[in-house]
């Protein structure tokens, strides 16, 4: 641990893993955080502390991000190196066994029907779906993938040749996908198929976090779905519609 951050000996309080991570997830969830942007965050600092990585621990990073956040200032760049840095020192393959245990303990138990529905609806529709989430890749590709949505907008995790399977460098790279961010690569993503905003009647976004309100305030049919205090507030002011899942 940082010099600066060590507890005296007759001040320490020990901790069990659980109560850390689960504590760590509250607290990002307090700030506005979605709730797979908050399971990440917890979980990379829990499991950094854990591994001795002294410099994005939760002791040494926690409070940095919740100042920052509350201040309005959460510099997004900083925090993907510090989320991003510990999967460069394993390789893929571990990270893929661990991905799949999360995806086991984690997601799949979270992902509940009426959830599924929903994304199914659309799919069966025809509908042009895409999953666009400030969460980077490497977390949100098999979940979006359960999910049956092939298209992801994630912020994206540099590899030390620019092949997607070759081994992380622990930097992020591209335009992250964070608030207007979001807007920027979703149209690029249309720009691609050589669509605009403009071509569909109705356009749908999905979002829980305050943090998306700027997408949100882009399409037709803005949904705040389970959302947090401040998008629930803003949501009602607009007349949007409110959608609670669980």
């Amino acid at each position: 641990m940082l010099e600066r951050f060590k507890v005296p000996a007759k001040d320490q309080v020990f901790v069990s893993e659980a109560a850390l991570r689960k504590t760590a997830t509250e607290i990002f969830s307090k700030m506005g955080l979605a709730p797979d942007d908050a399971a990440e965050g917890a979980d990379v600092l829990t499991t950094t502390d854990l591994r001795g990585v002294e410099t994005h621990g939760v002791s040494n990073m926690l409070r940095q991000y919740v100042r920052d956040y509350k201040a309005g200032k959460l510099d997004i760049h900083a925090y993907l190196c510090a989320m991003l840095t510990p999967l460069a020192k394993y390789s893929r393959a571990q990270l893929a066994e661990w991905h799949e245990q999360y995806m086991h303990e984690v997601i799949r138990p979270a992902m509940t029907p009426a959830a599924l529905e929903l994304v199914h609806q659309h799919v069966d529709a025809g509908d042009l779906c895409c999953v666009v989430t400030a969460t980077n890749e490497f977390i949100t590709r098999p979940i979006a993938t359960a999910f049956g949505v092939d298209t992801l907008i994630a912020c994206e995790v540099e590899t030390t040749d620019g092949h997607p399977d070759s081994p992380y460098t622990g930097r992020p790279t591209g335009t992250p996908s964070y608030r207007e961010g979001k807007i920027v690569r979703t149209e690029a993503w249309l720009a691609s198929l050589g669509k605009h905003w403009d071509d569909f009647e109705h356009s749908y976004f999905y979002s829980d976090s305050h943090n998306d309100i700027p997408l949100l305030e882009k399409v037709t049919d803005p949904i705040a779905t389970n959302p947090d205090d401040t998008l629930r507030a803003h949501a009602s002011t607009r007349g949007w519609r409110i959608l609670d899942l669980f």
